[in-house]
């Protein structure tokens, strides 16, 4: 039987990615997925966050931490079992993807 195309989008599978170890703030997901060339407007990419949060994918919340003298309100992340199993079998879904190809052949021709 033939693996279940991923439910999640590659920026999804990409942000879940970055929170896999551990819990991390908006801002340092955010730079993660820059470094995979992935920009996106603080805007756009909240909005993007409340959707994983939305579909049950990620936990936020709001925590006060301070910069040098000030208390600033920061935004952190952590990946939900849900969000674990998602990115696992889209990471299983990609694998059998490269199996499949290498065995028969497949190429970018």
């Amino acid at each position: 039987m033939a693996p279940k195309l991923p439910e999640i989008s590659h920026l999804q599978f990409l942000a879940l990615g970055v929170l896999l170890p551990e819990e991390q703030s908006g801002r340092a997901i955010r730079a993660a997925v820059a470094r995979f060339g992935v920009r996106r407007s603080g805007a756009a990419f909240y909005q993007f966050m409340a959707r994983l949060e939305r579909d049950g994918l990620v936990e936020g919340w709001y925590e006060q931490i301070e910069v040098g003298d000030q208390l600033v309100t920061e935004r952190r992340y952590r990946i939900t079992a849900t969000g674990t199993r998602t990115w696992k079998q889209t990471r299983a879904f990609y694998e059998a993807v490269e199996m499949a190809a290498a065995r028969e052949g497949l190429s970018n021709a």
